[in-house]
């Protein structure tokens, strides 16, 4: 609580600041969109990439902006969160209702090891490894490895898992199909402008974007130092602040994806807006030692699948042919 009460004057928001940010990445996002479609009809591949990675990442930020509209700490009132909450849904291919109680499900049960079907990156523990079958290893192994897990991951959650994501049917069944005819829409205005070009330009580049996200999605909470745990022993303070990760990729970086890198402050106050929340994490820091991720250590956490419930770590994959005490055990 302690914690908590100290950040309590950054949950202002402002809708100048709002508008500022929800605005500007909306012409960011088209400009990008005409741009990328007409780099790619007249064959500048050398300037295609450019404007191609800047849709993906608008799209990336387009989305976390999306997310704080869920969590209505964009906007000062509720109106006008759901307002643009909806209406930008068809651009980050993520129904807003559906995803709005499917992350605030997540928030609700974050670190929570009997309650990992609420995590968007499920995490297996070593004894859950030691029983499994051969195959269900497999599955796993290919789930967490980095190749399957970002670009098949990306192409699966935002262009199959999305179209009727969890719950869809629990949040209402209308929203999801008004959000789904709104993305044909979108995809069909691309297509008269610009044909099949048009269409297949925006879609590889929210492909990109989703690899973006699935990549930062994963780092959130799957790192060396991370903490879960099962109640009633569970720290909800701990598993935001232990278990949320700081990405330290530079301010430039935080600017293009909203500030989604200071995870740890926002699972401890998911009421602070982005654009509050590297101050926050500023003022945090001078009383509280928060632990800052370096790139080559996000790199590095992609080398662990497993929670160790008794070294309370994340451990990659036991060796072949090594007989770890919790195998034994299992025996």
């Amino acid at each position: 609580m302690e914690l908590r009460q100290a950040l309590r004057s950054y949950t202002k928001k402002d809708n100048r600041l709002a508008y500022l940010s929800l605005l500007s990445n909306l012409v960011i996002y088209f400009g990008a969109v005409v741009a990328s479609v007409l780099a790619v009809q007249q064959g500048n591949w050398l300037i295609a990439p450019l404007p191609i990675i800047v849709l993906a990442f608008a799209g990336v930020r387009l989305y976390v902006l999306q997310h704080d509209l869920g969590h209505l700490s964009l906007f000062e009132t509720r109106a006008q969160n759901q307002f643009w909450g909806y209406l930008v849904s068809p651009f980050t291919f993520a129904a807003y209702p559906q995803m709005t109680y499917n992350h605030n499900l997540h928030h609700a049960y974050v670190g929570d090891l009997d309650a990992r079907e609420t995590t968007e990156v499920y995490t297996m523990t070593v004894r859950e490894w030691a029983q499994a079958g051969v195959w269900k290893r497999l599955y796993y192994r290919l789930y967490r490895h980095p190749l399957v897990l970002i670009p098949v991951g990306s192409a699966f959650t935002y262009f199959i898992a999305y179209r009727w994501p969890k719950n869809a049917a629990k949040v209402g069944t209308k929203a999801i199909l008004a959000h789904n005819a709104a993305i044909v829409a979108f995809g069909l205005s691309l297509y008269l402008w610009a044909g099949w070009t048009g269409v297949l330009t925006v879609a590889f580049a929210i492909w990109l974007g989703g690899c973006i996200g699935v990549a930062l999605v994963y780092l959130q909470h799957n790192f060396e130092g991370t903490w879960w745990d099962r109640r009633p022993d569970l720290d909800m303070e701990r598993a935001a602040i232990q278990g949320g990760s700081c990405l330290d990729f530079g301010w430039v970086f935080d600017e293009m994806v909203a500030n989604i890198t200071k995870h740890d402050i926002h699972h401890l106050v998911a009421a602070i807006p982005c654009y509050r929340l590297r101050a926050a994490h500023r003022e945090l820091e001078k009383t509280h030692e928060l632990r800052r991720i370096s790139f080559g250590e996000a790199l590095h956490a992609f080398t662990l699948r497993l929670w160790d419930e008794d070294s309370e770590q994340l451990v990659p994959f036991p060796k072949a042919r090594q007989l770890t005490a919790h195998e034994v055990g299992a025996e």
